[in-house]
């Protein structure tokens, strides 16, 4: 192994001791091993610590680092990247397990196709108990080779700034409604580190992987490797209202000088910024500002109409993947 690992994970985690231990052996146990365990711990008040110190007495490549108080969610998975050395990075999820050929499988694809910036895989939802519950669709096209076709497929396709979408719904039972997603894929690092950060005002974390796919397209690989885990627990479902969800991506965003207008408009700075930033043609660059402002105004129109909630959607299909968890997951046996 060398000095400086290829690939670092971030994991970034708060008050995670029911599932971060499961989580933890799943990536000790890929059976690629060059990498680099970043875990940022976000003032956790349960047993995350104690879980981290153990592992990192056991294991050299886990850094443990820990916040002096909770800085919110966006802010924590920027310091995960920042303390990371690797040509490759890759954020983790302390509820989440990985199947234990991902990383191989993600960072072979990456070897071998140059114009690749993402590589994930397969997406499965499983429950508290780690059985496999549905097979999760990714209907986008952002392995195009044309930007502005990848730009259009996560605008259109992908959860929208003023409501939610079915393309991208996996599951919309009582406990919400979870999505298929590309963004714990493996990721170049020089590409990562010329986007913008990962930001908390609305939609902020998307913005940061479209602009990675206006860099290059992603590869998803055909293979069942990554489970999200789908619990009424879960960070990202905290909040009932745009203000609450992004003072949980940041708590400074609960003051006054963050009304909701201002955080819809950072939000369309952010995509409007994406794209004169990125290494675009003139011809494409202006085919992404004419998508923008297509996508705005429906926006906008969809704000008018009636607001539709997760259940007044369709089912979406079921389609339940013949997997294990128990047999891909390293860890599993000893559970």
């Amino acid at each position: 192994m060398n000095a400086v690992p290829r690939l670092s994970i971030g994991l970034p985690v708060y008050n995670g001791e029911k599932y971060l231990a499961e989580s933890i052996d799943a990536l000790l146990g890929q059976t690629y091993e060059d990498f680099e365990l970043i875990i940022s711990d976000n003032a956790s008040t349960d047993d995350t610590a104690d879980i981290c110190h153990r592992y990192g007495k056991q294991d050299s490549r886990i850094r443990y680092f820990r916040q002096p108080h909770n800085i919110g969610i966006a802010p924590n998975h920027n310091f995960a990247f920042q303390q990371s050395r690797g040509e490759m990075f890759k954020w983790a999820s302390a509820d989440d397990l990985y199947g234990r050929d991902l990383l191989q499988r993600c960072v072979g694809a990456l070897d071998e196709y140059p114009d690749v910036v993402l590589a994930h895989s397969w997406t499965a939802a499983i429950d508290s108990a780690d059985n496999v519950t549905q097979a999760l669709e990714y209907p986008l096209a952002t392995d195009s080779p044309r930007a502005p076709e990848r730009f259009r497929s996560i605008l259109f396709g992908s959860s929208g700034l003023f409501g939610t979408d079915s393309s991208h719904i996996i599951s919309a039972g009582n406990e919400g409604v979870i999505r298929a997603d590309d963004s714990y894929g493996v990721i170049r690092a020089d590409v990562l580190r010329q986007v913008a950060r990962m930001e908390s005002y609305w939609h902020g974390d998307q913005v940061c992987f479209v602009e990675l796919t206006l860099h290059g397209r992603f590869y998803q690989v055909p293979d069942w490797l990554y489970f999200r885990r789908d619990h009424s627990d879960r960070a990202t479902r905290a909040g009932t209202t745009v203000r609450a969800r992004c003072a949980n991506l940041d708590p400074r965003r609960a003051g006054r000088l963050h009304p909701t207008a201002r955080l819809f408009a950072e939000c369309i700075w952010g995509y409007l910024a994406a794209v004169h930033r990125a290494p675009l043609s003139p011809t494409d660059r202006q085919e992404c500002y004419r998508l923008l402002m297509q996508w705005m105004a429906n926006r906008t129109v969809t704000k008018a109409l009636p607001r539709r909630t997760a259940a007044d959607q369709p089912p979406p299909p079921v389609h339940n993947p013949t997997v294990s968890v128990s047999a891909v997951v390293a860890g599993q046996g000893r559970r």
